[in-house]
């Protein structure tokens, strides 16, 4: 069976839409099954972890025409959206249901429709699960 014939079946059967050419960096965790939709040209950096009914996607007109790009140690719950040509920092933690359309600094909290941060505590080591170690990761590639 080709390739993508394959993904496209997985895709059906788990509920996942993630092309394989995303740039996704180790240590990606996905914590719940189903709903999710990762554009192609989005950024996602290392341990980022995203739950069920999440779309990371493009806007396709307007000033923030273009596709997103995730730091590292987010983490992203359930249903939130993220769309448009933004910058999520590292260490963010973004709420269930929230809409990000604009971009989010570094070791804060955002949450609501549309997004607005909600702490400056950032996403710990309990919201992370599953992390790698980024530098021991470099030192072996």
């Amino acid at each position: 069976m080709p390739f993508y014939m394959l993904l496209r079946h997985y895709k059906y059967k788990y509920g996942y839409e993630i092309h394989p050419s995303t740039d996704i960096a180790p240590g990606f965790y996905i914590g719940h099954f189903g709903g999710i939709v990762i554009n192609q040209k989005a950024t996602i950096g290392y341990n980022v972890n995203i739950s069920q009914g999440v779309t990371i996607g493009s806007n396709n007109r307007g000033p923030k025409c273009g596709f997103p790009t995730i730091g590292n140690n987010v983490w992203i719950g359930p249903g939130a959206k993220i769309v448009g040509r933004i910058t999520i920092g590292d260490n963010v933690a973004i709420a269930p249901n929230a809409v990000v359309i604009n971009d989010v600094p570094a070791n804060c909290c955002v949450g609501g429709i549309p997004a607005k941060i909600i702490s400056d505590k950032g996403a710990g080591d309990e919201y992370i699960q599953n992390p790698i170690d980024i530098t021991e990761y470099e030192r072996r590639i």
